[in-house]
């Protein structure tokens, strides 16, 4: 039996993950995330945890935008609502099919909050950033009215400005996933949406 010194298996081991580091990072490098959407679908953590699951979308941003106050903050951010900014690829994902998935990730019947989250700070809306953007949005809508039967209150407006969220908002879900998932479970965001789309 030949016996292999440790030294240069850990050195083996030192060269295989330098490798694989390389080549992932070289894999994000050709993801261009060169658009960007901006929903608000009640608490920014959830919005943010549910779309940076999808293939093509970067690092999604909780901010505040829909409002006219200057330099909001989580503490006094009236006339904001919660919103997430998602950089996306759209070669991987169009700007349709991210308004489609908002939707159905969220309650659009609902026009006083979103789940446990009571109050316009937590309403829906859809911002958009030139006319082709406020076309999909539209059909999107559209669209979930169709399959729901009902009236969706979602508005859908022009992008102003986008206020990013003070730095332990941003990726709430990662840095503190207990926390974070006891408080999704208990506000029956999953809930409620299974109920209203079904699945």
């Amino acid at each position: 039996m030949k016996i292999v010194p440790i030294a240069l298996v850990s050195f083996t081991m030192v060269v295989i993950a330098a490798l694989a580091a390389t080549r992932s990072t070289a894999a994000e490098e050709t993801t261009t995330y060169s658009d960007f959407a901006v929903f608000a679908g009640g608490c920014f953590w959830c919005v943010e945890a549910d779309f940076e699951k999808l293939d093509g979308v970067g690092d999604v941003v909780s901010g505040y935008t829909g409002g006219t106050m200057p330099n909001p903050t989580y503490r006094d951010h009236t006339g904001h609502i919660e919103a997430a900014r998602i950089p996306y690829d759209p070669n991987v994902i169009s700007y349709r099919e991210l308004a489609d998935y908002f939707f159905r990730h969220v309650d659009p019947l609902d026009d006083g909050g979103q789940f446990c989250d009571r109050g316009h700070s937590y309403t829906t809306a859809i911002f958009y950033d030139g006319d082709e953007q406020a076309a999909d949005a539209q059909a999107s809508k559209s669209d979930a009215e169709s399959e729901l039967g009902e009236t969706v209150v979602t508005p859908i407006e022009a992008l102003t400005e986008f206020w990013v969220a003070e730095d332990y908002h941003q990726d709430y879900y990662k840095k503190n996933p207990l926390r974070y998932k006891l408080y999704r479970t208990g506000c029956g965001r999953d809930r409620r949406v299974k109920q209203i789309w079904g699945g």
